[in-house]
């Protein structure tokens, strides 16, 4: 039981994490956390190599701790697939977000839903695997019948816990994401 727990909890923060990282027309520091830069030859979270700041709701500043690396920190972003264009000055490189369109909205608003169902899929998943272990505990004559029906209670009570959780996760990005 502790077991589905902790693996239903996985499921969710995959999916915060996941969230985490898709742009809301506001600079957020955490769309930056999959990219590596190549620094002294192996790839280095761009988080390690420089301090990242937020000086206006609509930008981020990269300051490196090491100027020699600002042509692979931009060229680092410009590979991955934010959609966004660096400016570099020579002693940090800035990200500007543009606003949002309607339409982009409503293309990320579905993208999040999309997410928040495959993040309760897992769940179920979890759910459907512990119950299958219960039954053959049953079936080896470790635990009763009745047992069995208390335990697919609290793992249903469980999966409904979480459940819910994912929904309010999924309807606050949502609501952030088309805040205009």
């Amino acid at each position: 039981m502790k077991n589905a727990e902790i693996k239903m909890d996985k499921a969710v923060a995959a999916l915060n994490n996941d969230f985490a990282a898709i742009r809301a027309g506001r600079a957020n520091p955490a769309i930056l956390d999959k990219i590596t830069v190549e620094y002294y030859g192996s790839p280095t979270p761009l988080v390690q190599v420089g301090t990242i700041s937020v000086p206006e709701p609509r930008s981020i500043v990269i300051q490196p701790w090491d100027g020699s690396i600002l042509n692979d920190i931009e060229k680092a972003i410009l590979k991955s697939d934010l959609g966004l264009t660096p400016n570099n000055d020579g002693k940090c490189i800035r990200l500007n977000f543009p606003p949002l369109t309607e339409e982009r909205r409503k293309e990320l608003a579905k993208s999040i839903s999309k997410r928040g169902e495959e993040a309760k899929v897992a769940v179920r998943g979890v759910r459907r695997d512990t119950l299958e272990g219960f039954k053959k505990q049953k079936k080896d004559g470790e635990l009763t019948e009745d047992d069995l029906k208390g335990l697919e209670t609290d793992i249903q009570k469980l999966t409904d816990k979480f459940v819910k959780e994912i929904d309010t996760i999924v309807a606050n990005k949502e609501k952030e994401i088309m805040e205009v």
